[in-house]
């Protein structure tokens, strides 16, 4: 099954296979993505142009399309040189003009001799008090009528590309489309009734209406399930692939988390009873673990982390536990550091920093086992660093990773089991996007005892009152985080934006309290002032965005952020779960500046009401659409070309549990719904997921 299926071959073929298309237009094409056929196919319109016909312009509201017949009256050439050609024409009942500029008069009086017939098709001005059609979309002889469709589909261009090129190439493409054996499951396609796969294609190329453009239609609903079936199917055979190597089952003793859960003061929330449980159950299983553990800000995440590390320990074993960055790594060091005495397991930190001697005792340490969690930045990754016996990896935050990273660290330990935490809530449909051959543990409820942050919306008119009351606050011993806006496009915007606030606070707070931290910093300042801040030297520090992600000062009680309209919800979320870590009573002032857009209110009024991440994700989506809300740039999200995520994300559920159901019946896809599940994957270019079958 490493061949693609012949009959995809048509498909397949350059663009320039296709009538109509020289190689000049190929090459155009190309800058949009379209190099075959199937290209195409799956380049659907976005609108459509009404040019049903009609008998007369006359009563038409100005500006419009018009498709009428003509009379062609009489030519009167341009006087001077670029000056406008106009030809007046007669329809049923009234008069108009046709304007050509720089028209050559032995072209148009071939085209349009006076007294001829014509079906023509534009849009139609008003210009003083006369109705006129600038170049004319459309010109035709009454028996080729047909060659104007009724609802003309809108193509995304480039250039070099007219919309006439895109409409005669899709329409020999359209020529090519094979008819395909069914690959959605019977009942579903029954119950939503969906058209076959080739009419599907027809229909949301050539639109017979205005709601054939919609997300809702059924053909374009169709496709869209195609999409994102072709993409659960993908995660499916990987988690298939996962579970079949070797894994290696972990049974813990309890001994060593029983120390840690005596020491504490509190008892685990029931979500995260539960989420131990699912992981210490998934560590006993053969097969290899790959699992999500989503939890909202202050959820208790690394608490589970940790138990489940020491189950890898208890069963003679060696976790890792990786962080994107090095503050974030020591951070969780610090973190542990307690509960890994009261367990009594070594605990050792490996990033980019140790060199020499250092890191060479710390890499000895660890390939005889006398490490036995360690925590680290990809540093984690390098050649040189060999593990004991690792039985369990997690990583933090895992934006930054893909599939094929969680693949690469699984392979340090041979059957390593992996679980990737993440403190971002991501809606349901996104999260399977993304993590869809994954298994997900959520924690939705927060630790008791922790106070909830007060939120408050104010103007940037009121400044002086904000930077008085954190006056205040300092006196009486608290810290205070100040987010500065993020000035798109510019970083060097950004540090200007940061290091004015940074001098104005410092001259009213005075010298040595305010700290400053942004991106362009080299990492060993940045790190330098975190530090400072955490020790508690300054109690303010200006930042850009830089302080996002996990971050954990508890004598912060104050969270300022500045142009709060200018940021996504879920990254003022974030930010505003920096505060609140300690016993007292925390504040996030959100600054706005005058006057706010509707979207813009609405955004903040949410943050306002709710401190629930996965209620505040739901919301992001609705307004902002699935690339913004994850920041597609580093996201690992998948493109799709025609499903749309926040329009159709009940697809996406149905979509993973019918590919998962699937592969259940028929893991090698060898029965007649298998096979043209095959073909599908081949059809989506789901390259990944092919090579996944033919070894299997």
């Amino acid at each position: 099954m490493s061949a693609r299926p012949e009959i995809l071959f048509p498909l397949f073929a350059g663009v320039e296979s296709l009538s109509g298309v020289g190689p000049k237009t190929a090459q155009n094409m190309a800058q949009i993505g379209v190099e075959t056929p199937r290209d195409l196919l799956f380049s659907l319109p976005y609108s459509v142009i009404d040019r049903r016909r009609r008998e007369t312009i006359q009563g038409l509201e100005l500006p419009s399309v018009a498709t009428v017949a003509i009379t062609v009256g009489k030519h009167h050439p341009a006087r001077n040189r670029g000056g406008a050609y106009r030809i007046h024409v007669q329809d049923s009942e009234t008069e108009f003009q046709l304007v050509f500029f720089h028209g050559r008069t032995r072209y148009l009086e071939a085209q349009l001799p006076e007294g001829s017939q014509r079906l023509i098709s534009g849009k139609l001005e008003l210009f003083d008090g006369m109705a006129q059609m600038v170049h004319p979309d459309h010109m035709v002889a009454l028996d080729e009528a047909d060659g104007i469709p009724s609802f003309e589909p809108v193509y995304h261009l480039t250039q070099g590309v007219t919309q006439k090129t895109m409409f005669k190439a899709v329409d020999a493409a359209l020529q090519r489309v094979p008819e395909l054996a069914e690959w959605i499951d019977p009942g579903q396609k029954s119950k939503s009734d969906w058209p076959d796969w080739h009419t599907a294609i027809a229909q949301a190329q050539r639109p017979e209406q205005f709601e054939g453009i919609e997300a809702i239609s059924p053909a374009r609903q169709r496709l869209a399930y195609d999409e994102l079936f072709a993409h659960q199917l993908t995660l499916a055979l990987a988690r298939q692939n996962e579970r079949k190597q070797r894994g290696m089952s972990s049974l813990g003793t309890g001994e060593r988390q029983a120390r840690v859960w005596a020491s504490l003061p509190y008892r685990p929330t029931r979500a995260q009873a539960r989420a131990i449980d699912e992981i210490s159950k998934d560590l006993a299983a053969s097969e290899r673990m790959n699992r999500l553990l989503q939890g909202d800000v202050g959820a208790g995440k690394t608490l589970v982390a940790f138990m489940s590390l020491l189950i890898a320990v208890e069963a003679g074993g060696q976790g890792v536990m990786m962080a994107p960055t090095e503050i974030l790594a020591r951070q969780h060091l610090e973190g542990l550091q307690p509960l890994a005495q009261d367990a009594g397991v070594v605990l050792e930190l490996l990033t980019g920093r140790d060199k020499g001697k250092e890191r060479r005792a710390k890499l000895e340490a660890l390939a005889c086992g006398d490490i036995h969690i360690l925590v680290g930045t990809h540093a984690v990754f390098q050649a040189d660093v060999h593990f004991h016996d690792l039985r369990l990896a997690i990583v933090d935050e895992q934006h930054r990773f893909g599939v094929r990273q969680r693949m690469e660290l699984a392979e340090k330990g041979k059957g390593a089991d992996v679980l990737v935490m993440t403190a971002t809530p991501i809606p349901r449909s996104l999260a399977l996007a993304q993590y869809g051959d994954m298994d997900v543990s959520i924690l939705d409820e927060k630790p008791p005892g922790r106070k909830p942050i007060k939120t408050a919306v104010v103007s940037t008119e009121r400044i002086e009152e904000v930077v008085s009351h954190l006056h205040r606050a300092i006196d009486e011993g608290r810290q205070c985080y100040w987010v500065c806006p993020l000035v798109e496009e510019s970083e060097v915007m950004d540090l200007v934006a940061a290091e004015e606030r940074f001098k104005h606070l410092r001259a009213i707070l005075g010298e040595g309290i305010v700290g400053l931290v942004h991106g362009q910093m080299p990492a060993a300042e940045k790190d330098a002032a975190m530090a400072a801040f955490q020790a508690g030297e300054t109690k303010v520090l200006v930042a850009t965005t830089v302080i996002e992600v996990g971050v954990n000062v508890p004598n912060a009680t104050i969270m300022v952020i500045e142009r709060a309209e200018t940021f996504g919800l879920a990254q003022l979320h974030q930010l505003r779960g920096r505060v609140g870590r300690g016993d007292a009573q925390s504040t996030c002032l959100l600054m706005y500046q005058p006057p706010l857009s509707q979207s813009g209110r609405k955004r903040l009024e949410v943050l306002r009401e709710s401190e629930d991440g996965f209620v505040i994700s739901e919301t992001d989506l609705q307004m902002r659409g699935a690339g913004d809300v994850i920041g597609t740039a580093q996201s690992g999200l998948p493109r799709f070309q025609i499903a749309d995520l926040e329009k159709q994300s009940n697809l996406m559920a149905v979509a993973q549990s019918d590919a998962r159901s699937l592969l259940a019946q028929d893991p090698h896809l060898k029965t007649p719904r298998g096979q043209a599940a095959r073909v599908l994957l081949w059809l989506m270019k789901q390259d990944q997921a092919i090579r996944l079958i033919s070894v299997g």
